[in-house]
C-alpha cells in the first residue's frame, strides 16, 4: 500500500484561520524587509538609529551612572576637547560625552512617545471622521483644520508654559499639536478604503461601526499610519530639542536640547566653546535625518508609486 505526501494547498486547508493569518504575516515581512533593503539611504537610516538606540540603552556602562553629577564633577568647568575629556566639559565640570549619551535616552524617549501620542490621535480622528458623516466629520475636520493653521510650535510652548515642567508634558504638548497631518491623511485614505464594494458586503451582512473601522479599515490605513509615524518621530524630536532650548524642558534630567540650553547661558555662543554647542546639535541632527530616511524608505516600500529615489 503506498501513501502519498499531502499537497501544499491541503496542508494549507489544514491549518487554522489563526495559523494561516500568523504565516500571511511573516510572509508580509519577508517580503517587506527584501523591498527595504534595496534602499540604500534607508539602510543608512536604520544602521544610524539601532546604533543609537544601544548607546541610550546601554548608557550606564557607557558613560556610568554619574555622569550627571553636578556636586561630584570630574573636571573643571569649560575645559576643551582632550583625552581625559574627548568633548570637554559643560559649565559644572561634567564630562560632555557622557551628557550626550545620557540625553540620547530622553530625546529618544520623548520623540517616540510624542510621535506615537500624536499618530494615535490622528488616526482615530481620520478614520472616525472619514467614516461617520455628516456634522460629526464637518466639526472634526474643522477643528483639524484650526490646528492646522495655528503655528504647532507656538501651540507647544503655550501648552508647556501653563503645566508644570517635566518629561510627561513635554510629550503630552507635541503629541497634542501635532496629530492634523496624520488625520487628514488617515481620513483620505479611510474614504478611499470605504468606497470599495466589499465594505458595502460587509455592512449588509451585518458589520456595525465597529467591526467596519476596526476589521476592515484600520488594517488598510496602517501601512499609511507606519510611515507617518517614522516622519512625525524626526519633528518631535526636533520640537523637543527646542523646547528644552526654550528653557521649558525638565530641569532633573539631561537632554540634547537642554545641553544647548545650559551651553546659551553659560555663554559658550559668545565665548567661541564649540564642543559645548556642536555636539549635542550634530546629534539632533543625525537621529532627525535617519528618522527621515527610514520613513521615505518605508513610504517608498508601503506605495512604490511615490517614485522615492533610492
Amino acid at each position: 500500500m503506498t501513501t502519498t505526501e499531502p499537497t501544499k494547498a491541503e496542508v494549507t486547508v489544514a491549518k487554522s484561520p489563526r495559523a494561516l493569518a500568523w504565516t500571511r504575516r511573516r510572509h508580509s515581512a519577508a517580503r517587506f524587509w527584501r523591498e527595504y533593503r534595496t534602499h540604500r539611504a534607508g539602510l543608512f537610516g536604520l544602521a544610524a538609529l539601532v546604533v543609537i538606540a544601544l548607546i541610550a540603552v546601554f548608557a550606564p556602562l557607557i558613560a556610568g551612572s554619574d555622569a550627571q553629577n553636578v556636586t561630584d564633577a570630574p573636571g573643571k568647568p569649560m575645559e576643551s576637547p582632550s583625552g581625559e575629556f574627548p568633548l570637554g566639559t559643560d559649565q559644572f565640570g561634567r564630562d560632555l560625552l557622557g551628557l550626550l549619551v545620557w540625553g540620547a535616552r530622553i530625546s529618544l524617549t520623548v520623540g517616540l512617545l510624542a510621535a506615537v501620542l500624536s499618530v494615535a490621535i490622528g488616526t482615530i480622528v481620520g478614520i472616525t471622521a472619514g467614516h461617520f458623516k455628516g456634522w460629526y466629520s464637518t466639526v472634526i475636520m474643522r477643528v483639524t483644520d484650526w490646528f492646522l493653521v495655528m503655528p504647532t510650535l507656538v501651540l507647544a510652548i503655550a501648552l508647556a508654559s501653563v503645566m508644570s515642567k517635566s518629561i510627561w508634558t513635554i510629550i503630552l504638548a507635541i503629541g497634542v499639536t501635532t496629530w492634523p497631518t496624520t488625520a487628514r491623511l488617515v481620513r483620505a485614505q479611510t474614504l478611499a478604503v470605504e468606497s470599495r464594494p466589499y465594505i458595502e458586503r460587509a455592512q449588509a451582512l451585518g458589520g456595525g461601526h465597529g467591526h467596519v473601522m476596526g476589521r476592515h479599515v484600520l488594517p488598510n490605513v496602517m501601512p499609511l499610519v507606519l510611515a507617518q509615524t517614522t516622519l512625525v518621530i524626526s519633528a518631535a524630536i526636533l520640537t523637543e530639542a527646542t523646547l528644552a532650548f526654550l528653557g521649558l524642558g525638565d530641569p532633573t534630567v539631561v537632554s540634547w536640547g537642554g545641553l544647548l540650553q545650559d551651553a546659551r547661558e553659560a555663554g559658550a555662543v559668545s565665548a567661541g566653546d564649540w564642543w559645548y554647542l556642536a555636539p549635542p546639535g550634530l546629534a539632533i541632527a543625525v537621529v532627525a535625518l535617519a528618522f527621515t530616511l527610514c520613513g521615505r524608505a518605508v513610504e517608498s516600500v508601503l506605495n512604490p508609486r511615490l517614485g522615492v529615489s533610492r
